[in-house]
């Protein structure tokens, strides 16, 4: 009985072998259709290859494949765009092909493809203008700085300080407040997005990703930071529910003071036809503006505030430049009087890769893009 238990064992290994053999062979053949890349592992791809820690090595690849190469993450295959030119050729040249959100499950169990980062077409499109008029309508709001003074010269960490200014901006559009920096929820919603941005900057969560990518129902009762990630998210719609609660109490559809305002009141312009203007993408729009923009933007602050202590002579050519020109509250047509902190910004963002992959996209038809095909809805990054 032992023995034919050996044997039963020994022929599942086999099996198992076989079968992750075979594909392993079915994605190396496939690659050699595709631009190259790195020889991916079965089910987890080159997820073990893209760890955060050693994110150098990924620098590498367009050096031993060129701009244009293929990863796996899991069984997902990614053709990734390397360098200004290919980049700047795709995006540009093929314009519309390349217009497409590529289909990420672990995002949209997060967006549920409802807001304005993952969805596409006459969604993507409605939000999109309908966002981008309203925050021009309401500005970028305007805070001073009593925090920093309130440290008399002290040394202090400014993370936590600037994240909420921040946040605060993003808060006075979106919601029409502003809130205390000692606010129990406001210091939670904080809370929450720094441990979002501190947990999907790990090794762990690209695997767990990859694999959620490939079997989303099964990883939905795993557990990982993912399903934290996940957990805080749905922290931060409940939040948002009970904003938008509150606003349509006090709406006055003649005097909109913020964005849900707007958005409630585009909502009822439009409640008859096949409107995308709905709560659920209000919701998920007003995410995807506090999430993305409070976490870029205050990162962007914390790179160049390290850069500028180290290069104090340019920090100099900045003040004198911003004492010279503004004396008063700023306005966007101030830039143009500025071409050296312009200059300094855009340099930042150059020099701190704050999103290295980019958001993924689909190619909407098959693109031929230097020698190679990219076949339609294909993600790439």
């Amino acid at each position: 009985m032992e023995h034919l238990g050996a044997i039963t064992v020994f022929l599942v290994f086999c099996v198992t072998c076989l079968l992750f053999f075979s594909l392993w062979r079915k994605m190396s053949f496939e690659n050699r259709k595709l631009p190259p890349g790195p020889v991916p592992f079965p089910i987890l791809g080159n997820l073990l290859q893209l760890n955060t820690k050693n994110f150098h090595l990924f620098l590498n690849f367009p050096v031993m494949y060129g701009p244009v190469f293929t990863i796996y993450l899991g069984s997902e295959r990614v053709v990734v765009l390397s360098g200004y030119k290919t980049v700047k050729k795709a995006l540009i040249g093929f314009g519309d092909e390349f217009s497409r959100r590529g289909s990420m499950p672990v995002f949209e169990k997060i967006d549920q493809k409802r807001g304005i980062a993952f969805s596409n077409g006459e969604r993507w499109k409605q939000l999109r203008q309908f966002v981008l008029s309203t925050l021009r309508n309401f500005g970028m709001g305007k805070k001073s700085i009593e925090e920093f003074r309130n440290t008399h010269e002290r040394p202090f960490d400014p993370s936590l300080f600037l994240t909420h200014a921040v946040s605060n901006i993003i808060c006075s559009i979106v919601f029409g407040d502003r809130f205390d920096c000692e606010d129990k929820k406001f210091v939670t919603l904080i809370r929450l997005i720094e441990e979002n941005g501190s947990l999907q900057r790990s090794h762990w969560i690209l695997v767990c990703s990859g694999l959620y990518n490939f079997f989303p129902t099964l990883m939905d009762y795993l557990p990982g930071p993912h399903q934290q990630i996940f957990k805080n998210f749905e922290a931060f719609r409940r939040f948002v529910q009970e904003r938008v609660k509150i606003h349509k109490e006090t709406l006055d559809p003649n005097c909109p003071h913020d964005f849900i305002d707007a958005f409630l009141i585009k909502m009822e312009e439009e409640k008859y036809g096949h409107s995308k203007f709905n709560e659920e993408s209000l919701a998920g729009s007003t995410m995807d503006l506090f999430v993305g923009g409070t976490e870029s933007t205050s990162s962007t602050l914390k790179f160049g505030l390290l850069i500028l202590l180290k290069y104090p002579e340019i920090e100099e050519k900045v003040h004198e430049e911003i004492d010279r020109v503004i004396g008063r509250s700023t306005c966007m047509a101030d830039r143009s009087q500025m071409p050296y902190t312009d200059a300094v910004v855009h340099e930042i963002q150059r020099f701190i890769s704050l999103v290295p992959f980019g958001v993924p996209r689909a190619v909407t038809g098959d693109v031929r893009l230097n020698q190679y095909i990219i076949p339609k809805l294909w993600n790439k990054v």
